[in-house]
Formats: C-alpha cells, sequence, structure tokens
C-alpha cells in the first residue's frame, strides 16, 4: 500500500493498471497529494513483491485475470473504503485501465463521491453498472479490442457519467510508457485537477 497524507478531508483512492505498484503510480499520487488531498494506492495484486515490468504485460494480464480478477480487486478496494470512510468526508476514486474498470464497479458505493477512469476497457463488460456519485472518463482514440466511438455513445446515455476521447493509445498518460502523449497526458491531468476540485466543493 502506497499512502501520503496530508490531513486532507478527502481521500483519492488510486486503483493501479496490472502492473502494480509502479514508478507511474507513485507520479500520480505524488501529483494528487501535491492539490491537498491524501493519496493511497492500495495493492490489488496481492503478490508481496515488485510490480510488474512494461515487458512483462503478458504475464501481468494473466496474473490479474487468473490470479485477482474484478470482483476480487473490487472487494478489496471496497474493504479499503470502508475503513477509511469514517476518517473522510469525500472518497475519490482515480484508476487506470483494470483500475479504472474497478473503479467504476465501485461507483455505485454509497461512500464514493467521486470516480476517474483512464482507459478503463473493460467497463464495456459491465454496462449494467450506473455511477451514483460523478463520473469523469477519458478514453484513447485507438484501442485494438472494440470500437470506442460505440463504447462512448452508450456511456453517455448513462446519468452523473462524462466520457472524453483524447489522441493516442491504451496508456498515454503514463510518462514511463512508449505510448505516453504529452498532450493528452497534461489535458486528462488539468480535468482531473478541476473534477476533485469540484467534488470537493459540493
Amino acid at each position: 500500500m502506497l499512502r501520503i497524507q496530508k490531513g486532507s478531508d478527502t481521500a483519492v483512492i488510486v486503483m493501479h493498471e496490472i502492473y502494480g505498484i509502479n514508478a507511474h503510480m507513485e507520479l500520480v499520487c505524488n501529483t494528487l497529494s501535491g492539490y491537498g488531498v491524501d493519496a493511497w494506492c492500495p495493492d490489488l495484486l496481492n503478490r508481496g513483491e515488485a510490480a510488474f515490468a512494461y515487458a512483462e504485460e503478458s504475464d501481468a494480464y494473466a496474473h490479474f485475470m487468473q490470479e485477482v480478477g474484478f470482483t476480487a480487486a473490487a472487494a478489496s478496494a471496497r474493504r479499503l473504503i470502508a475503513e477509511i470512510a469514517p476518517s473522510y468526508r469525500q472518497i475519490i476514486l482515480v484508476g487506470f485501465s483494470v483500475g479504472a474498470t474497478i473503479a467504476w464497479l465501485l461507483s455505485e458505493e454509497p461512500a464514493v463521491h467521486g470516480i476517474v477512469g483512464f482507459y478503463g476497457s473493460r467497463i464495456r463488460n459491465y454496462m449494467e453498472v450506473s455511477p451514483a456519485c460523478e463520473a469523469l472518463l477519458f478514453f484513447p482514440q485507438e484501442e485494438g479490442s472494440f470500437n470506442v466511438d460505440d463504447l462512448l455513445a452508450a456511456l453517455r446515455d448513462k446519468p452523473l457519467v462524462e466520457v472524453h476521447k483524447f489522441s493516442g493509445q491504451h496508456g498515454f498518460s503514463d510518462p514511463y510508457s512508449p505510448k505516453y502523449n504529452e498532450a493528452s497526458a497534461q489535458e486528462t491531468l488539468q480535468r482531473v485537477r478541476h473534477f476533485l476540485s469540484w467534488v470537493e466543493s459540493t
């Protein structure tokens, strides 16, 4: 678990990708804590060891799907939410890839006040979910496994859901990834900062 406490009444729980708590997740937590919120990043892989390298993408994906899965990861995050909820006025989830789908699965939880999801491609498998909080979702122009525009059109029909498409590929916000797109990363970061400020003010 990575935790950065600022004495805030708002907690942001960061949901990592299939790789685990790596340098990108540390950067995200440090960036978010710079906005004055408390940042938490639970280890949803339960490996008890270092994060997977990007070169181990196939192994990381297989480990998540076979040894963890969305249901168990969401249950683990739900336990953390229940544990820390009494200490905070608001809890916001920020997820990346599988982490975005986990955040989506938790968007109906009463203790969650907002979610942000980056390229949560598996959200398409959980369209029965109707967030009970504001949901801000970012997708890339390019996804090999599904039609982005079709998913965005379906998501826009849901109340409280705001979706945007950005230049680049899955992973565009990660400066450690070869798929990094600086312009898209900077624009989404500004939107996240505005979202956090708006949620905190409500």
